[in-house]
């Protein structure tokens, strides 16, 4: 087995020593808890996030070697799950036919109170699912 990190220059890497944005093992890619934060900076509902964080895991899966339709799951971490609609409609924007398997977590808090969202995804990269 062999583990490679992806990067983009589209995605900060965090600081060293604390987690990979995006490992590939065994054409497996990992793409860890996407947020919708730039730099100091997160703006936007739970909708706009959603749109940014979709972008950054198709960055991610690209880096990867893959498509946005090699995902095959995501799970999605919101603060208010009322506001579900919202992750469901960027969703929309980024896939098409059959949707990746999903999982949704209402959670009290995420890494800073203007986070609304967190998105993680697998991808089986090149396997073409749909």
């Amino acid at each position: 087995m062999t583990i490679r990190r992806a990067t983009s220059p589209h995605v900060p890497e965090p600081p060293p020593e604390r987690w990979s944005n995006c490992l590939v093992s065994d054409g497996i890619a990992y793409v860890s808890g996407m947020t919708a934060r730039a730099g100091d900076k997160v703006t936007g509902d739970e909708y706009e996030q959603s749109k940014v964080i979709f972008t950054k895991i198709k960055h991610m899966v690209e880096a990867a070697g893959g498509a946005m339709s090699d995902v095959v799951k995501i799970t999605v971490y919101l603060t208010n799950i009322k506001n579900n609609t919202k992750v469901w409609q960027a969703r929309r924007e980024f896939f098409t036919g059959d949707f990746p398997a999903s999982t949704l977590v209402e959670v009290s808090a995420l890494a800073a109170p203007e986070i609304l969202v967190e998105i993680e995804a697998i991808a089986h990269i090149g396997k073409g699912k749909r």
